[in-house]
């Protein structure tokens, strides 16, 4: 599998980032007082909207969408890479170790 995902939380900071600067653009900034308590107020407003946008993401086949997330995947090559061996190692024997606590059998070696 690519380490890559419409989902991942990279993403989901570069969305946030976009749709912060799209809403802030509309706004007027009077005072600094009102600017600092407008962001607060609408900050679960963008985190929301992006929230939306990333789980449409995930499910959906639409150009438009995959366009607006495409830039975060490009930004998900920068953060992200194929686990070496030692870190699939640690994964199969957490894997094994949670499989065996919660169905009580033993699994061989991989």
């Amino acid at each position: 599998y690519a380490p890559l995902h419409p989902r991942c939380g990279t993403n989901f900071l570069f969305i946030v980032m976009t749709v912060s600067i799209i809403v802030f653009s509309f706004l007027k900034w009077p005072t600094l007082y009102i600017r600092i308590l407008s962001r607060i107020l609408l900050l679960p407003v963008v985190a929301g909207i992006s929230y939306e946008i990333i789980k449409l993401a995930g499910r959906s086949d639409n150009k438009i969408i995959a366009a607006f997330v495409y830039p975060g995947l490009l930004l998900q090559k920068l953060t992200t890479r194929e686990p070496d061996d030692n870190q699939l190692e640690v994964a199969i024997a957490s894997l094994k170790s949670v499989l065996e606590d919660e169905g009580g059998q033993e699994f061989e070696s991989i």
